[in-house]
């Protein structure tokens, strides 16, 4: 009988455990850091794919610190602004909320309400740079805060050197993910202007006319694929990066505002495009050019 109770004891133990992962009741609070070796932020994004959601990481309800979570039933349509953290060498290795063990290099984030895993993008509204990562780990356990990021989508956010930033979360669904990134649905050209050629190189652009460039675009989203290769709480950087990728690629450039959680969102994008061979060119003359990385959007989606 003893060995029963002591059995059921650890098992409470693990499951409590599974909860919180690695880092406890008390998040992400105590000495934590970057890691013996610098790092150049250069990780590429993770690939969204389906995965089954398991109890691992997922107990629903939950309590920290007095505080009670209820998980979302789904990541589909979720989209937040707010401050990201980070978290380092303190819980590298350690077991994360899933069981899984948390390695800082890797594109991961925790999260408190999304179901484990979930992929998100995650975009730093201070500077416009975007990633996608996988969620497996619960946390941060702080108001303020809507995601704490391993030290990798740190670096390539560029949130690692001041500690925190404002960011917009958005979930995706991998299915709609893999889709887009190897297909355009063809816009109607009987009612919509072409879309231009690509130009040549921006040395050849100058001595042409300039671009127009367009107004803030609210109300109604356009219609048909875009490339989105920014996002930005401030208006004034959303006009200097579609400045600059309008003389990078000879294609209509827009600046949409959008409300998010009460906040003016401002997207930079690129298009309609009218096929697939158009965008993929478009998007590697922006990822060479800008290091940038440009998301295929569907107009009626922004």
């Amino acid at each position: 009988m003893f060995r029963v109770n002591l059995l059921v004891a650890l098992l409470a133990i693990l499951l409590l455990a599974g909860c919180f992962g690695s880092r406890g009741p008390g998040g992400s609070a105590g000495r934590d850091g970057p890691p013996g070796r610098d790092a150049d932020g250069d990780y590429p994004d993770v690939t969204p794919r389906r995965e089954p959601i398991t109890r691992a990481g997922n107990k629903n309800p939950y309590t920290v610190l007095g505080k009670t979570y209820h998980l979302l039933p789904t990541a589909e349509g979720y989209r937040e602004v707010g401050i990201a953290s980070w978290y380092g060498t303190k819980f590298h290795g350690r077991a994360t909320s899933n069981g899984e063990a948390y390695d800082m290099f890797a594109m991961t984030a925790a999260h408190k309400t999304l179901p484990i895993p979930a992929y998100v993008r995650v975009t730093n509204l201070e500077n416009g740079r975007s990633a996608i990562v996988r969620v497996n780990d619960r946390g941060p356990f702080h108001d303020d805060r809507v995601i704490d990021l391993s030290y990798a989508a740190a670096k390539k956010l560029n949130v690692f050197d001041q500690g925190t930033a404002r960011v917009e979360v958005v979930a995706i669904d991998p299915s709609t993910y893999q889709r887009n990134s190897v297909e355009v649905p063809r816009i109607d050209t009987s009612v919509s202007r072409p879309a231009r050629p690509l130009g040549p190189a921006p040395a050849h652009i100058k001595d042409g006319p300039p671009l127009a460039v367009a107004a803030v675009v609210k109300g109604a989203p356009p219609q048909g694929a875009f490339l989105q290769v920014g996002s930005f709480s401030s208006l004034k950087s959303a006009r200097s990066l579609e400045a600059r990728v309008a003389q990078r690629v000879a294609m209509p450039a827009l600046v949409r505002s959008t409300r998010v959680a009460g906040r003016d969102v401002f997207r930079v994008l690129i298009g309609p495009f009218v096929d697939t061979a158009q965008l993929r060119s478009a998007r590697e003359v922006l990822v060479e050019a800008e290091r940038l990385n440009p998301l295929v959007v569907q107009g009626a989606s922004l």
